[in-house]
């Protein structure tokens, strides 16, 4: 599902305008960009938390040439689901 049907489910199940939902989708998605941008964390209870992990630096090889290279830490995005999305699943 890509965010234009999920827009649309949700004006389905609302009743209200597509355009409406894109709006606060949009707001949504940006707060959680926002928040994780500052290094916080945004929890939805039963449905997951969006943090910001760091993966240390490193060593690697450039694929190309072989050469030995160092990798800067690096901070990424991740989510973890919650036990009521979990449970969704199963």
């Amino acid at each position: 599902m890509n965010k234009k049907e999920l827009v649309g489910k949700v004006a389905e199940k609302t009743g209200i305008m597509k355009r409406d939902v894109e709006i606060v989708t949009d707001a949504i998605l940006e707060e959680i960009k926002e928040t994780l941008a500052a290094d916080g964390k945004v929890q939805l209870m039963g449905f997951g938390s969006f943090e910001v992990r760091s993966r240390a630096a490193r060593n690697g090889k450039n694929p190309r040439t072989g050469e030995a290279i160092r990798m800067p830490e690096v901070k990424l995005p991740a989510f973890k689901a919650g036990k009521l999305l979990k449970d969704a699943v199963r």
